[in-house]
């Protein structure tokens, strides 16, 4: 009886499995087309614009690592209350494709708190700790890495911030910061990595698939921003399987991005080793 029940439950009833043979063709096409729109309002256009800047860059004159690719820049320069204005807005409206990964989660019946938060409540001190440790070692390995591709020419300079020094620069480095772990965490781990499963993939196949997702939205920094964040995607993948929390990553990324945007307005310009342009 369980087994008939079971196989006649409505598709947006099926919970985060994997169901090989077990979604109708319908419920499938659905799920990969919410899969498609949340990447092309989010990390997928990303990627595409990301693969076209890459190419720009490379069919530019002169190695990479004599451009620059800049994040977190001024929005209305000269004008700091309307480029304050401006950075806010961004950080929030960048932050709903996340709330709308969710509603599709919930929507076809997969239970939030199992994929997202498993275990426990929405954070806890041991997300912390494991986010703490995590961004120590990744960040370290990270810093080398870059340093590394981009004396081999392989990879753009990044300037982590052009903000204006005004009181509100490193407030709003740290809303960034934690803008963009949000925003890649819930949805490449937890929102990517759960549709590929209910759509039948693999543990392996899915991890894969969403590390290179990773890694293509950071092509713009060039082929070492790809294999960087490439291996630190299978890194988040293989762990996120293992505690089926989000939120450790969600630490462990915002405190990379504070480290790499703040550090950064600190140091241009004041130590020899940090690439500048």
């Amino acid at each position: 009886m369980s087994t008939t029940t079971e196989a006649v439950r409505p598709w947006w009833r099926l919970r985060d499995t994997a169901v090989p043979g077990g979604v109708p063709d319908l419920a499938r096409a659905l799920l990969w087309t919410e899969l498609a729109l949340v990447l092309l309002v989010s990390l997928g256009r990303s990627a595409i614009y990301s693969v076209v800047s890459l190419v720009s860059a490379l069919t530019a004159p002169g190695p990479l690592s004599s451009q620059a690719a800049t994040l977190n820049n001024s929005l209305a320069p000269d004008r700091p209350w309307l480029d304050l204005t401006y950075q806010l807005l961004r950080v929030g409206f960048a932050l709903v494709p996340v709330a709308l990964a969710g509603y599709l989660l919930v929507r076809s019946g997969t239970t939030l708190r199992e994929v997202w938060a498993r275990g426990g409540g929405w954070a806890s001190w041991g997300d912390l700790g494991r986010g703490a440790w995590l961004a120590a070692g990744v960040g370290s390995v990270g810093v080398v890495f870059y340093l590394a591709t981009f004396a081999l020419g392989t990879n753009l300079t990044v300037v982590a911030q052009s903000l204006p020094g005004e009181w509100w620069q490193v407030p709003v480095l740290v809303l960034a910061a934690a803008e963009n772990a949000v925003l890649e965490e819930y949805v490449v781990l937890g929102f990517v990595l759960v549709r590929l499963r209910q759509l039948g993939f693999g543990d392996t196949a899915a991890i894969g698939l969403a590390a290179v997702l990773r890694g293509s939205y950071h092509l713009y920094q060039g082929l070492g921003g790809f294999v960087g964040n490439l291996a630190m995607g299978l890194l988040f993948g293989l762990l996120y399987r293992r505690w089926g929390r989000v939120m450790p990553f969600v630490v462990a990324h915002t405190l990379l991005d504070v480290g790499a945007f703040v550090g950064y307005a600190a140091l241009a310009g004041r130590v020899d080793w940090l690439p500048t342009l």
